[in-house]
């Protein structure tokens, strides 16, 4: 009887607390249930992001005109309807909690109601006769409140992107009827942006207790999600996977410098309640969750909490490949401004600080914005003693000066410490078995002092820039003495909180990241465009060439400010006088190349060497070339068009394309061959927003006007010298 006393009030204070916070929200009109009418990839919508309620069916709705999330309130909080407005593509075909919980070993659901028994399809009207589960947390009551920075970026460099989004908050608050629960707390976050059909979820879970509760798994989402195609037999990893919705989260790592391969959260599972599936087996993978799975168990001290992982979810509206690729680009654009920021920075390989002042020289002179000490120069940023502090801060005072910003590469991973600090194989109990044989644990008291004094040495030199070579948190550590951690369980989860903690502080602190995993949505900048080192060993012939393909294959899913390539200026990972530039005087036509591939693509490369430049010809020639750079920087960070991968049998290339600039389309074309290559090429100018007559101008000199087919393509005799390149810019007809 206290029981079902206890589930009554907690349902009482849900609608007590919904009265007092609909007035938060706009009253939904069936006006606003209308479908996306324009490309928002092309002409930004007009609506803007809110969170309605609609009285009369007593629900909750997020929607900015490209999504819409719907919420029944009774007799618990759950989702009903997740509508894609490009395609008017519903997503849901079963309610499911909205998060769920193991503490201390027990699993519960947060929110969420039982009592569908059909799990292909839903109808509104079914869920009259749902209900709440007996020890679910239940509905307290809800908030809203305009998006608030997830970083308080401080922007430093330039940036195609100069501001942080808007949109609405949804906070949904849930309490357990359970007496042994009663103090814990669980906060549900829905975040819905402007103009773009994505929302993030998280939630956050508060131990208001006296004692330590253990949580050993937070799925913070759980989607009964359509199938788009299904099978009679096969098993889940058959079968193709749902592809209405893009998942991504703040917590991927693998040094595979893609996100999909990077996931660590993302579980599609399968669903033997869905009885009608046409699967015998029912094994059609159709329900969605979301959690770390090596995070076992973390111990919550009273007072503390816990945030999830932040899923985002953009909702796909077509399966090409490019389109899906800048629509996720956008979404970066949106959530993560800060991979728009692209400066140009040169890699010093030094041995003393004269010639860190000379290549500081050198970058003033030729239009670089920053430098950035490699690995294996002197630089140690580890050392925080006064002498050191007190050289790099004159060496970064003598940058400044000339406009330049400066920092360091610092090696965290792939190098052994001692056995009191690296991470602890769990299979053998010994150090050893971490991503690169040995690592040191981040959660170890090395690691703790690790970051400790990168923060201190950035902060007393003024660095601005900050090179990362580890740590991997997938390197989970069975140590119980490191006082980051306790244990293996958590070994995971804390080192990634410490690593993620300290890229943010980067960011906030004006500090430019270049990290070689996918900490993006946690303040890093920029991963490497994806490459094998040794290929740097090849002739310059072949690196051009292969280097355009890394190009063509890496800025599918990520903005062109996002990557970083390689330029060795001298020998690295093997190879002869035929793999290097070096002396750069002789090799002016490879240098030219390589450096128009990169710039035009507006991916920044690592000139890796002593110097920029050998003689005055060849400061002449790094100089035009980044100044041109400068006088397209906007169009060449927009998103590319990929037009043909190089194959060295004939032309290959790529075009930036926005709506927006003034410049709509930026084409590059490259000739690998020893004659001259005349073609026919078709640019695709849908995403330009252009589709009537157009201005093509080559090289700033020869002006055209083309008329664009219903298609919004046009065709352009193009003339590419042997081993050469050529260029164009097409704007509007005013």
């Amino acid at each position: 009887m206290k029981k079902i006393i206890s589930i009554a009030v907690f349902i009482i204070t849900a609608f007590v607390s919904f009265a007092q916070h609909t007035s938060r929200t706009a009253v939904w009109n069936n006006s606003f249930n209308t479908l996306a009418q324009d490309d928002w990839l092309v002409k930004p919508p007009t609506a803007k992001a809110n969170v309605y309620s609609d009285e009369k069916e007593g629900s909750l709705i997020l929607y900015n005109g490209l999504v819409r999330r719907s919420f029944g309130m009774s007799p618990n909080f759950a989702c009903y309807d997740f509508q894609n407005m490009a395609t008017s593509q519903q997503l849901l075909r079963a309610i499911r909690p909205e998060a769920k919980l193991i503490i201390d070993g027990k699993e519960y659901n947060v929110g969420g109601v039982i009592g569908q028994q059909e799990k292909a399809y839903l109808q509104k009207e079914w869920m009259k006769g749902f209900k709440a589960g007996a020890d679910d947390f239940m509905f307290v009551g809800y908030t809203v409140a305009d998006i608030k920075p997830y970083i308080n970026w401080k922007r430093t460099t330039w940036a195609s992107v100069n501001k942080q989004a808007t949109g609405k908050e949804l906070m949904i608050s849930f309490a357990s009827p359970l007496p042994s629960l009663k103090d814990i707390t669980v906060v549900v976050h829905y975040e819905l942006y402007d103009g773009l059909p994505l929302m993030v979820k998280w939630i956050e879970v508060k131990n208001n207790s006296l004692k330590n509760i253990v949580v050993n798994r937070i799925v913070n989402e759980s989607l009964g999600l359509v199938e788009e195609e299904s099978a009679v037999v096969g098993s889940p990893e058959q079968m193709k996977k749902q592809h209405g919705i893009y998942v991504e989260t703040n917590y991927a790592f693998n040094n595979a410098m893609r996100y999909d391969i990077s996931d660590q959260t993302t579980h599609w599972l399968t669903d033997s309640s869905y009885t009608s599936q046409v699967n015998y087996n029912y094994q059609t993978p159709c329900v969605l969750e979301v959690y770390p799975e090596k995070v076992k168990a973390v111990v919550l001290a009273p007072g503390e909490t816990i945030k999830s992982p932040r899923t985002h979810e953009l909702l796909m509206d077509s399966y090409d490949r490019e389109r899906r690729g800048m629509m996720i680009q956008r979404m970066y654009a949106t959530v993560a401004p800060w991979t728009t920021q692209n400066p140009i920075f040169m890699h010093l390989v030094s041995s003393n600080d004269q010639q860190v002042m000379t290549a500081v020289d050198q970058c003033a002179a030729t239009g670089y914005e920053a430098l950035i000490l490699s690995f294996g120069s002197h630089c140690n940023m580890e050392d925080t003693s006064a002498k050191n502090i007190a050289r790099w801060k004159y060496l970064t005072d003598y940058a400044h000066s000339k406009g330049i910003l400066v920092g360091s590469y610092s090696l965290f991973s792939s190098r052994r410490i001692n056995d009191e600090t690296d991470v602890i194989d769990p299979k053998t109990g010994k150090p050893g078995g971490a991503f690169f044989g040995n690592a040191p644990c981040m959660g170890s008291q090395w690691g703790l002092t690790y970051i400790d004094k990168l923060k201190y040495f950035i902060t007393k030199t003024g660095f601005d820039l900050f090179e990362n070579d580890g740590p991997y948190p997938g390197d989970v550590c069975a140590s119980t003495v490191h006082p980051g951690h306790k244990g293996l369980d958590d070994s995971q989860w804390r080192q990634m909180e410490l690593q993620k903690g300290l890229y943010r502080w980067c960011n906030e602190h004006g500090v430019y990241v270049n990290a070689p995993d996918w900490y993006f949505l946690d303040g890093t900048h920029k991963i490497g465009i994806g490459y094998r080192e040794v290929n740097f060993s090849l002739s310059r012939d072949q690196q051009k060439i292969l280097n355009r393909q890394n190009i063509h294959d890496g800025t599918f899913e990520k903005l062109p400010s996002m990557s970083w390539g390689f330029v060795p200026l001298t020998r690295y990972q093997g190879g002869g006088p035929e793999a290097v530039l070096e002396p750069l005087k002789d090799h002016l036509k490879d240098y030219e190349m390589l450096m128009v591939q990169y710039y035009g693509a507006g991916v920044q490369a690592c000139y890796r060497g002593p110097r920029l430049y050998d003689t005055t010809t060849t400061k002449a020639l790094v100089t035009n070339t980044v100044s041109w750079y400068k006088k397209y920087r906007d169009i060449l960070n927009a998103p590319n068009v990929h037009l043909r991968r190089a194959d060295g049998r004939d032309w290959d290339g790529f075009m930036h394309v926005s709506p927006n600039l003034k410049d709509r389309a930026f084409v590059l074309l490259f000739n690998p061959t020893p004659e001259t290559i005349q073609r026919q090429v078709v640019l695709p100018l849908y995403y330009t927003g252009l589709n009537t007559k157009v201005e093509v101008a080559e090289k700033d000199a020869m002006h055209r006007q083309l008329m664009a087919d219903n298609k919004g393509n046009i065709k352009l005799n193009v003339s590419i010298p042997a081993g050469g390149y050529t260029w164009y810019v097409i704007r509007e007809i005013n």
